[in-house]
């Protein structure tokens, strides 16, 4: 009784007593196996990183560091010869520009002051053959074929700055060979240089003064009141002249130097109040791509009309600095020349090469480059009607 509570269900004993065994063939062991077999195989392949594929090796890359960019920045040598620009030492810095897209292959971004560029000094003296005419006084500036003028071409440049502008014309150059000298070697190359056409070695002086860094101007003696008992020299332009003896004066004394930017009057109080005396010369200078600048000492001068009408550049001098030649009368009349500047944008003064003039001028551009001043040529501020 106790068997058959123990036998399992749906399971018939077998006669005798002892249950029956089920038999396994072979081949159901045999797939059993092949089926184990696969699995195993298929999960050591999907447990592989990338199934049927080497592993790569890892490479672990750093970032390069980037390449310092070398900004070179061009300083006026002490040397006044340097083959860059007109500049000097003493020169005041100006607001430097910098192009990204100037970088040079090797990454190098080169920043120059933009009054620093310009003609080589080294052969600044060196007139553009293609601005001279020959003529039996010399050679005289005149446009090239292509249109060059010598007002543009023999400019000093400058920054293009925002802020008060002051051009300083020093004249008288060439009379006093000590003077001369002395002006050039003091004066930063900022301030103009004019040259009067009676003076002796004037070639010598205007490759000095070239080379280091000035712009140049011709004198040129006019006609004063009390003429001839104030008499401005050789060659004066008067205004009982011809227009043809006018010219052939004028023109003297443009053929005795080269590489300068225009002229300025030397007196002539009489003769730049005269429109027919100075129509002719005016127009001279037009044909001649020259600047004219009036010093300023006559109210009565046409020369603002005129050169607006031949269309002439011009430029007109505010006040004569020296005027009194003491230090401190120079350093006020300076004063209201950065006065004027401030209020109308530039300004332009004048005066002659005496050692107190030279000495007050250099000290005062290099207190006024602190205030934000910065000295032009006077290029920088003429009037271009060409130009608009």
């Amino acid at each position: 009784m106790n068997k058959e509570i123990e036998r399992p269900l749906g399971q018939e004993s077998r006669p005798g007593g002892r249950p029956e065994r089920r038999r396994v063939s072979r081949r159901a062991v045999a797939a059993t196996v092949v089926s184990l077999a696969v699995v195993a195989v298929a999960g050591g392949i999907a447990l592989r990183p990338r199934p049927f594929h080497p592993a790569p090796d890892v490479v672990v890359s750093k970032p390069e560091p980037a390449k310092e960019a070398i900004v070179t920045v061009s300083k006026p040598p002490a040397n006044p010869q340097p083959s860059a620009a007109p500049m000097t030492g003493k020169d005041v810095p100006h607001i430097i520009h910098v192009n990204p897209d100037s970088a040079q292959p090797n990454g190098v971004i080169v920043i120059r002051d933009p009054s620093s560029l310009g003609q080589d000094l080294r052969t600044a003296h060196l007139p553009d053959r293609a601005l001279i005419e020959q003529s039996e006084m010399g050679p005289l500036p005149i446009r090239s074929v292509d249109g060059r003028r010598p007002v543009d071409v023999y400019a000093r440049p400058w920054s293009g700055a925002r802020g008060p502008r002051v051009a300083i014309v020093v004249g008288g150059l060439g009379l006093s060979q000590t003077g001369t000298q002395y002006a050039i070697q003091k004066l930063p190359g900022t301030v103009t240089l004019a040259f009067a056409p009676q003076g002796n070695s004037l070639d010598r002086w205007m490759r000095d003064a070239r080379q280091t860094g000035h712009e140049l101007l011709m004198q040129v003696p006019f006609e004063p009141y009390d003429y001839p008992n104030v008499n401005p020299g050789r060659n004066t332009l008067i205004v009982e002249a011809s227009a043809a003896e006018n010219l052939r004066s004028l023109h003297w004394a443009l053929s005795r130097i080269t590489n300068y930017t225009g002229v300025m009057n030397y007196m002539g109080a009489r003769f730049v109040a005269d429109e027919n005396a100075m129509e002719p010369v005016m127009q001279d200078l037009a044909r001649r791509g020259l600047l004219y600048l009036d010093d300023g000492s006559s109210a009565r001068s046409v020369a603002p009309q005129l050169a607006l009408k031949d269309g002439v550049p011009f430029a007109q001098g505010d006040l004569t600095i020296d005027t009194s030649r003491n230090r401190g009368d120079i350093l006020k009349k300076l004063d209201q020349l950065e006065a004027t500047a401030r209020a109308k944008g530039f300004a332009v003064g004048t005066g002659s090469a005496f050692q107190v003039t030279v000495d007050t001028i250099a000290d005062w551009i290099a207190e006024a480059a602190k205030r934000g001043v910065e000295v032009v040529p006077v290029t920088a501020v003429m009037n271009d009607p060409e130009k608009g």
